[in-house]
């Protein structure tokens, strides 16, 4: 008889959940992208707090005014501050990218799970329809629905996003659940009397939590990119200011460029490079932590 060694009917390690939160506390690049990411939030919920109702409306403030001590971002031709119009369009950015990089990492971890656990028929089907959104356009797809649907809203543009964002998780967590369903682990949890659903949630996919993570981040990039887009293109949402709106209003509407009102523009331009910048480091940092390929203890 040829010994079996031990490890093949032991879990692969997953690090303890203190363990992981403190070896990612000690990554730089995920320490420095939270601290500004989350500093940028802040400062943008906290001032939206402190601002009175009645600053909002346009013609509050003098108009045209460039960056000084009275208007610290300046303030637009239609006598309206820029940085009031900042405190609103990055909570409503980021609630965008929240919302679509969560419908579509649940969506596409559930189809993938289930397609790659129970293989078939199940699986047959339900690779169609991955491969199927997958060859969609899904630019083309989001601008033709919020040209029909007119006066969309920020939670309503961010489920029409989600929507469209589950079908590349859904294939790489397809593949995972191929490969770790066939591993020594699972046959001992079967063994043991686990239920399928049991075995999917217990066994599987906490070895694809760090992914999900890093792919949740990659959505949240995306759908903002996504949101900015549309917005630019006059699709995005009208009533409620973002920062693709900013940009809209003006570039677009305003020809800010043209009238050389410099940081009416430039202001969600550099915030968005900012957020981007911070949410990939948090993905580079968290890939380091998580990847054992590319895992450090320093």
């Amino acid at each position: 008889m040829v010994a079996v060694p031990v490890e093949e009917f032991i879990q692969p390690s997953i690090i303890a959940p203190r363990g992981f939160a403190r070896i990612l506390i000690g990554n730089r690049k995920f320490t420095i992208g939270a601290v500004v990411f989350l500093g940028l939030t802040a400062l943008a919920l906290i001032g939206g707090l402190t601002v009175d109702p009645a600053e909002r409306r346009t013609g509050a403030v003098p108009a045209r005014q460039a960056p000084s001590a009275e208007a610290l971002l300046g303030t637009t031709t239609l006598g309206q501050s820029v940085a009031i119009q900042w405190t609103q369009a990055v909570p409503n950015s980021i609630q965008v990218g929240l919302i679509a990089a969560t419908i579509g990492t649940v969506i596409g971890a559930i189809i993938g799970l289930v397609s790659g656990y129970f293989g078939g028929k199940v699986d047959a089907a339900l690779r169609v329809l991955i491969d199927v959104f997958l060859s969609v356009p899904s630019l083309l797809f989001l601008i033709l629905i919020a040209s029909l649907l007119r006066g969309v809203s920020v939670p309503s543009i961010a489920l029409i996003i989600g929507l469209f964002a589950w079908a590349w998780p859904a294939r790489a967590v397809r593949s995972q659940a191929l490969s770790l369903k066939e591993r020594p682990f699972v046959r001992v949890a079967r063994l043991s009397g686990m239920s399928d659903i049991e075995i999917v949630v217990r066994e599987l996919l906490p070895h694809m939590l760090t992914w999900l993570g890093a792919n949740f981040l990659n959505a949240f990039i995306a759908a903002i990119l996504a949101e900015s887009g549309l917005s630019i293109l006059g699709l995005g949402p009208q009533n409620e200011m973002t920062l693709g709106m900013m940009i809209y209003w003006s570039v677009l509407s305003f020809g800010a460029i043209f009238q050389n009102l410099w940081w009416w523009w430039l202001t969600p331009v550099l915030t968005l490079i900012v957020l981007f910048l911070a949410l990939y480091l948090v993905h580079l940092g968290l890939d380091e932590v998580g990847n054992p390929r590319l895992r450090t203890h320093a």
